[in-house]
C-alpha cells in the first residue's frame, strides 16, 4: 500500500514575483511560436515541432527574460503548443467545428 500526501506551498512576495515573471515570458514565448507559425502558414512553409524547438535560442537573444527560465520550461511551451494543434486537428477530423488557436492574454496562460 501505497501512501501519499498533499502539501500547500504558501510562497513569499518574492518568489510570487519570480513565478508570475516566469509564466509571463513562457506565455510570450507560446504567442511568438504561434505568430511564427501563422506567418510560416500564409507564405506556403509547413513548420514542424523540431522547426520551432530549433527558434528557442534565436528567441532568447529578442526577448532577454527567456534567459531567466529553465529551457526545458521553453520546450515544455512549445510540446504545449503542438499538442493543442494536434488535439485542435483531431477535434476537425472527428467533425466538430473548430476555429483556430488563440493567442493567451495576461491571465489566460497557466
Amino acid at each position: 500500500m501505497i501512501t501519499s500526501y498533499k502539501y500547500p506551498i504558501f510562497p513569499n512576495k518574492i518568489t510570487q514575483r519570480k513565478l508570475a515573471e516566469n509564466l509571463d515570458a513562457c506565455r510570450w514565448l507560446y504567442n511568438r511560436l504561434l505568430q511564427d507559425l501563422n506567418e510560416a502558414k500564409e507564405i506556403g512553409i509547413k513548420l514542424k515541432t523540431y522547426d520551432t524547438q530549433n527558434m528557442i535560442p534565436y528567441l532568447k537573444l529578442v526577448n532577454p527574460k527567456l534567459n531567466l527560465v529553465y529551457s526545458k520550461v521553453l520546450q515544455m511551451v512549445n510540446y504545449t503548443l503542438w499538442s493543442n494543434i494536434k488535439g485542435l486537428f483531431a477535434s476537425k477530423k472527428n467533425g466538430r467545428k473548430v476555429g483556430h488557436i488563440r493567442f493567451k492574454g495576461y491571465g489566460w496562460y497557466n
